[in-house]
């Protein structure tokens, strides 16, 4: 889910016909799928157009995941833990690649110092662009310097590349 805090800039003069005009085209340019949808766009549209100046309000979009990316990533994931040496449990497997992606809330740990606690990505905490961005994040960390050496330790640094790209070469698209 993408979310945005929006506020209204009134130090930005803005004219009556202007301002009509930007909500016309607001409510009839973009629409709401039907009638209920329709009357909520509307009534948000009433909202941002009535802040005060300073005034913030929090917009959140969700665009729907893709069902074909979304296998393709999960087969991706299970083609690396399969060939991998490390992890005996899926989900670890994952929480790893999570935390190496960056896909984490850094949290109070036990001790008090700060560890990073992964992230779901379900399809209900995630729309495609922020699955998109995760997988990106997780190629990146897949090929750089550490998790190739961590997932096959007793190949050595050169062989171990050479593995994780075999791996992922499978999956190029």
């Amino acid at each position: 889910m993408s979310q945005a805090l929006v506020m209204r800039d009134r130090s930005i003069a803005l004219t009556d016909a202007e301002i009509n005009t930007a909500q016309r085209v607001m409510t009839n340019g973009l629409r709401g799928v039907d009638e209920k949808n329709q009357k909520r766009w509307i009534r948000f549209l009433k909202t941002a157009f009535s802040l005060e100046s300073g005034e913030i309000i929090e917009v959140g979009t969700r665009a729907p995941r893709s069902g074909r990316f979304h296998r393709y990533h999960m087969a991706l994931e299970q083609a690396i833990f399969e060939a991998q040496d490390k992890f005996q449990h899926f989900d670890q497997f994952r929480n790893w690649i999570k935390v190496g992606a960056g896909h984490v809330d850094w949290v109070a740990g036990p001790k008090g110092g700060v560890v990073p606690l992964p992230k779901s990505i379900s399809y209900m905490e995630m729309d495609e662009p922020a699955m998109r961005e995760f997988h990106d994040a997780m190629l990146a960390f897949l090929r750089g310097q550490h998790a190739a050496v961590y997932l096959w330790k007793h190949l050595g640094a050169d062989k171990a590349a050479e593995m994780m790209e075999t791996v992922l070469h499978g999956f190029d698209r």
